[in-house]
């Protein structure tokens, strides 16, 4: 039961999938389950975590608490993604908080295993790497768009950002996260999201459903988006 959902795990992430199936098979060997349940913690600031987490079901919540008290979304990670990179090149413990967002099934790998099978696959820590530089340029974005763009572009941006499908009337796109969350994203409260949320709609660029986001001027957000619009 164990290698069977360890070899799942393996096949649906980047990380390994430059690897052949049998050397899959091998890594997958090496993987243990985890389950959490919903606003669960998988790791603490501080934590000793001696293993690289990949997600396999569910989502996790990556966060930051500053001094203050005020949290800080930093990311959500979507199964194929992994956290305790940082601890196993550097051996630093986490400075942030990674919670479940509902039920979520993770594969474990001891650090002293992952090191033997870096060593066998090097393909692997290469892969690991284009990962972690694709999250400091996105991390560098949204530090710049922090300091230099209004709660307004950052979440026409946000919402441009969105993967979308044709709908009668516009593009529509779904908010994959709460709109509390969407707010300690972008760095503004979730009245200010929904004030500029009904702004958005009274100038006739989107129309609001649940989550759902018809978005009516495609051009108008994305020049709300670059601070250019009227």
């Amino acid at each position: 039961m164990i290698h069977r959902s360890g070899t799942s795990c393996v096949g649906i992430v980047p990380l390994f999938q430059g690897l052949s199936p049998a050397e899959q098979e091998t890594v997958a060997a090496h993987a243990r389950p985890i389950r959490r349940k919903r606003g669960e913690a998988i790791h603490r600031p501080g934590d000793d975590v001696s293993h690289l987490l990949v997600v396999h079901r569910g989502r996790v919540r990556i966060s930051h608490l500053a001094p203050n008290g005020h949290e800080q979304l930093l990311r959500v990670l979507e199964p194929g993604d992994f956290i305790g990179e940082t601890a196993f090149v550097t051996g630093a413990r986490p400075d942030d908080w990674a919670t479940a967002l509902g039920d979520v099934e993770l594969c474990s790998f001891d650090h002293a295993d992952l090191g033997a099978l870096v060593t066998q696959f090097p393909d692997i820590a290469v892969r690991m790497l284009r990962t972690v530089t694709t999250r400091l340029d996105a991390a560098e974005r949204l530090i710049a768009d922090l300091t230099s763009a209004d709660v307004e572009a950052r979440l026409a941006g946000y919402l441009v950002g969105l993967p979308a499908r044709r709908d009668a009337g516009g593009l529509l796109v779904t908010l994959p996260l709460a709109k509390k969350d969407i707010a300690s994203l972008l760095g503004t409260t979730p009245e200010t999201l929904s004030r500029k949320l009904a702004a958005f709609t009274e100038a006739g660029l989107v129309t609001v459903r649940g989550r759902d986001v018809l978005i009516t001027d495609p051009t108008g957000l994305e020049a709300a988006a670059a601070g250019t619009a009227p």
